[in-house]
């Protein structure tokens, strides 16, 4: 495989609201320096794969209103490069895209499909896996997944369950399943044959797109009729028109799901997700009580906290155990901290009183 056949889809789109207050609709998590390193989210990802892929072989898809945003931060990619949805249509929508984009630039392509909210700890091992997949992804049809070895029963991830197939860590997968309850999460991290679903996908440009027009036929119609369009100064309107007739569907639901050749590389790389305030606290620097600050702040009989405040501001806590204090711009936050299932009806209930505040 030539090395310019490689690309690799980095989706940006998301609004992230388990970070809210810190994450805005003006400008998500994945434009943020969450973890104090100088980059964003979206900029660190790059950076990942900088190191293997010229600009030119980077497909960015993000929603209309981050399109500058994603200029700014990332000004080496070239603008076609820029894929633009008008409306938000979930993963299947922003692959179908990407995917048939990619079709037109270069029919041979391979391509890696990854989130802009990943943090991986350990590079070396995460591009091992990227190639195994690789490998894997060249039979024809088949679609590849990184998995991660859960490390406890988190309900916040998807999970992929395995056909047992020992010594080798490219494993044909049985079952799909969306962010079980606590009680099924135990279950499938004592079985030992489930790994939590990374979002990050390997795969040939032409098994992809076999799959959308085996499985979800009405989209692949849709974004076949843009051939004629991509790389045109009528790229635009046309998008327009498709995303108008598509539905809001994720690529697990849509395609990986339904799918007989979809194989998970056992990833072990250091991974979160990045996805929610518990995902970051888990990864930062706790004190000798399981405080993480990011600010100022005079804790009392306070514990396992993650506090996040802006430069001038100092906060004194007392008697707080298991909480998320978060002072951004017009916005303090004061929940517990991991009760992401509240985020949505929080944020919902900000905007019925100001759209400012979301």
């Amino acid at each position: 495989m030539k090395v310019e056949d490689r690309y690799v889809v980095i989706l940006a789109g998301g609004i992230g609201i388990k970070f809210w207050p810190y994450s805005r609709n003006n400008k998500p998590k994945q434009f943020l320096d969450l973890l104090g390193t100088g980059r964003s989210l979206l900029q660190m990802t790059y950076d990942r794969f900088r190191p293997n892929y010229e600009p030119h072989q980077f497909i960015v898809v993000t929603n209309r209103k981050y399109l500058q945003l994603v200029r700014e931060q990332l000004p080496e990619i070239p603008a076609d490069r820029l894929l633009v949805e008008p409306l938000r249509r979930n993963t299947a929508a922003s692959i179908a895209l990407a995917s048939y984009k990619i079709h037109k630039l270069n029919p041979n392509a391979r391509v890696v499909v990854s989130p802009s909210d990943q943090l991986i700890f350990n590079e070396k091992a995460f591009f091992d896996a990227i190639e195994l997949g690789m490998e894997a992804a060249q039979q024809p049809g088949n679609l590849v997944t990184l998995g991660i070895r859960p490390n406890r029963p988190d309900t916040s991830y998807g999970y992929i369950q395995f056909f047992p197939d020992k010594g080798n860590p490219i494993k044909k997968v049985k079952t799909f399943t969306e962010k079980p309850d606590s009680a099924l999460a135990t279950a499938f991290l004592e079985s030992g044959d489930f790994v939590w679903n990374s979002g990050t996908f390997v795969w040939k440009n032409e098994s992809i797109i076999a799959s959308f027009e085996k499985h979800l036929p009405e989209m692949a119609e849709v974004f076949e009729e843009g051939e004629a369009y991509f790389c045109t100064e009528k790229e635009q309107e046309f998008l327009k028109k498709a995303y108008s007739l598509i539905r809001n569907l994720s690529i697990d639901h849509g395609i990986l799901e339904k799918s007989d050749k979809v194989y998970t590389v056992l990833g072990d790389f250091g991974w979160s997700d990045l996805g929610s305030w518990q995902n970051l606290y888990e990864v930062s620097h706790k004190d000798d009580v399981k405080n993480t600050v990011m600010g100022k702040a005079l804790l009392y009989e306070t514990e396992n906290c993650f506090i996040k405040l802006p430069e001038n501001k100092l906060v004194v806590v007392q008697g707080l155990r298991d909480y998320l204090i978060s002072d951004s711009e017009n916005v303090l936050l004061i929940c517990k901290l991991g009760d992401e299932s509240k985020f949505r009806e929080f944020v919902t209930d900000a905007k019925k009183i100001d759209e400012r505040y979301i």
